[in-house]
């Protein structure tokens, strides 16, 4: 190969470079951490504001209706048909449970025949037996008379020796005989008025008829079990051709009514509770969408189990998604505040402690600053002492700084 074709060696650096290059790192660092010395430790900083805060208890629960009815039948018997369905809305007085009822048909339809007979016995009394023992009144009356006329008669006969005392003896037991006859008509009489013996015997066979008949009908309704009132069943337990008796559950049903929430408050939240507090609930299938409610009932008792209390909100107007027994949570405000000095809740130190505290950002330099406390929002709490609205605090995710030590505040992403 030719000389001139050959590649050229390459060149070395410079020695003097090197030591340069370690000399400008060297004084990068050192400028670096003076800066740091000189001017703070750079840390994210908190911010104290003044703004509305409120505090509220964080609670789970279900929701309920009032009460909730078991529905069972009153008599022993085979289910003919169960026209309603699990889930299906009913109105009071709506079928649910039908028993097979041809006996009790039958036995109503012959207490009807009864009744009927003894109204027919009441009418015939007043129109016609009345009626009749009055005009045997007025025949007896006309004989006692014209007989009373023929012993008379006799008499005068007798004493002028035309007819002896044999025609005068007969004579008188006719009459006799006709007054026994006109009493009996007058008695009878009596006894078919309004108020009278027989009258009163017809009209309580009739009483009697009417309530063989009234329970042969209380006998053929409990045979068909009826919606106590509107609402949703919520439970349904029985099939047509079971056999049912009395005590067993068939059926649950929701009745419409004021929906309520029941929540489990943990006990140390008890004195914050009070009635008629606002509250928001949301559903946990419905997270994104949130109802009103008020705080309607706290349960005297303690659940010494749990260490919770129960506690019931009315909800005004509930969403058409809120079923039975679904799990809600509550947000309840028991208190609010407004324009007060809050801090975040990150910046807190010993925050369940007696003397609770905050490191400050103050003239370069991290200061603890004991606070005097408000309320507890989510996140945030009032400062009643201790910090002033524009104060920057430092929180404990910045790692280790001590008070007294020299930085810089930098907002926080």
């Amino acid at each position: 190969m030719p000389a001139e074709l050959a590649s050229p060696e390459p060149k070395a650096a410079p020695r003097w470079r090197q030591p340069a290059l370690f000399a400008v790192l060297a004084l990068a660092v050192a400028a670096f951490f003076g800066r740091n010395l000189w001017l703070g430790k750079p840390v994210e900083a908190l911010d104290v504001v003044r703004s509305d805060l409120v505090q509220t208890v964080v609670a789970s629960g279900r929701v309920v209706t009032p009460q909730r009815v078991s529905i069972g039948v009153e008599v022993t018997g085979r289910v003919g048909s169960v026209p309603v369905q699990e889930g299906q809305s009913v109105t009071r007085g709506q079928s649910l449970v039908v028993l097979e009822d041809k006996d009790e048909h039958a036995t109503l339809a012959q207490a009807a025949a009864a009744v009927a007979q003894a109204e027919a016995r009441v009418r015939q009394l007043r129109e016609v037996g009345l009626p009749t023992a009055e005009q045997n009144v007025l025949q007896s009356e006309a004989n006692v008379k014209q007989l009373r006329r023929v012993v008379e008669r006799n008499r005068e006969l007798q004493a002028k020796g035309f007819i002896g005392q044999a025609a005068l003896d007969d004579s008188q037991r006719n009459l006799d005989v006709a007054e026994s006859q006109l009493r009996t008509a007058q008695l009878q009489v009596q006894s078919n008025r309004p108020k009278g013996s027989d009258m009163a015997l017809a009209y309580t066979a009739l009483d009697q008829a009417r309530a063989s008949h009234a329970l042969a009908q209380a006998r053929l309704e409990q045979h068909t079990v009826r919606a106590p009132a509107d609402g949703v069943l919520i439970g349904r337990n029985v099939e047509p051709g079971t056999i049912v008796q009395p005590g067993k559950e068939l059926m649950v049903l929701a009745p419409t009514g004021e929906t309520q929430l029941v929540v489990q408050i943990d006990e140390k939240n008890l004195a914050k509770l009070a009635l008629g507090q606002k509250a928001l609930g949301s559903a946990d299938a419905y997270a994104g969408q949130r109802f009103g409610a008020d705080l309607a009932y706290i349960n005297p008792g303690v659940d010494a189990a749990r260490g919770a209390v129960e506690v019931k909100l009315r909800v005004p107007t509930p969403p058409a998604y809120l079923r039975q027994d679904m799990t809600v949570s509550v947000d309840i405000e028991v208190a609010r505040r407004s324009n007060a000095v809050v801090m975040p809740a990150e910046a807190l130190r010993d925050g369940s402690s007696a003397k609770p505290w905050a490191l400050a950002v103050r003239d370069g330099h991290a200061v603890q600053v004991p606070l005097k406390l408000g309320l507890r929002g989510d996140g945030r709490i009032e400062v009643l002492d201790g910090l002033d609205a524009g104060d920057k605090l430092i929180s404990p995710a910045n790692g280790l700084v001590k008070a007294g030590q020299r930085v810089r505040a930098a907002a926080k992403p």
